[in-house]
This record gives C-alpha cells, sequence and structure tokens, in this order.
C-alpha cells in the first residue's frame, strides 16, 4: 500500500505580503476590538468580475456564526471607513478572461481575514488563504 498525497492540497498564499497589503491588514485588524463590542461577528467584502471589468461591493458587518455571502443579512453598523483596507486584500485579476468572484472575510474573534478566490473557466476552483 502506497500512500497518495491530495492532487488539490489545501492552498496558501506563499507570496509576501505587499506593503500595502500589510498595511490594510493591520489597519482592519486593529479594529477587532471595537467590532466585537458592537456585536459584529464578521466583516466582508464581496468582489465578482469578467471580460477585464470588476467590482468590489461595499463592507458589510454581520452577527452570524459563521460568514455565507448568500445566506446572512448584514447588520447595521457602519463599517465604511474599512473599504480601502479591504479593498487593497482584494485579489488581482479576478476580473480577467471568464473572472472570478469572492469574498475578503474577517473573522473577529478570531482575528483572522480570509481571501476566498473562485476562478471562473468551464467551471470554478476555489482557494482561500489566510492574510
Amino acid at each position: 500500500m502506497t500512500d497518495i498525497e491530495p492532487t488539490n492540497p489545501e492552498p496558501t498564499n506563499s507570496q509576501p505580503l505587499s506593503h500595502e497589503e500589510a498595511q490594510a491588514k493591520a489597519a482592519i485588524l486593529a479594529e477587532c476590538e471595537n467590532l466585537a463590542a458592537a456585536g459584529v461577528t464578521f466583516v466582508a467584502v464581496h468582489f465578482d468580475g469578467y471580460g477585464d471589468s470588476g467590482v468590489s461591493e461595499e463592507v458589510r458587518c454581520f452577527d452570524s456564526e459563521y460568514y455565507d455571502y448568500d445566506e446572512h443579512k448584514p447588520v447595521a453598523h457602519d463599517a465604511a471607513y474599512l473599504q480601502e483596507h479591504f479593498e487593497n486584500l482584494v485579489p488581482m485579476g479576478y476580473e480577467d478572461d471568464c473572472g472570478g468572484f469572492g469574498d475578503v472575510v474577517l473573522d473577529v474573534a478570531a482575528g483572522k481575514i480570509t481571501v476566498e478566490r473562485n476562478d471562473r473557466f468551464e467551471d470554478y476552483t476555489t482557494s482561500s488563504y489566510e492574510v
């Protein structure tokens, strides 16, 4: 019997963060205490694009047990001041060719930011990594 390695191992971001990305990450994480005090559990920006055109939606806050773009409704908490920081973490090129979509998500309690990017072709693949 031989050990078989998975053909699609858990993806990670092997690239170091740019200066702008590192600053964005620090600014977002610095708000965790304030967001938690307001009852916010997740903060997210959804992005979607194709054909060399794309859009990032406004920052939204959630008070759910887990984040799901299609399932949960945002709460009324103004986090617009974080918009630019979240957009700095949206992966480049998601709008190229068939495009892609995904989310940049802050898990407030864990103090972790995850980028989930789905690339379109005839199907789609999903990659997640912590920044």
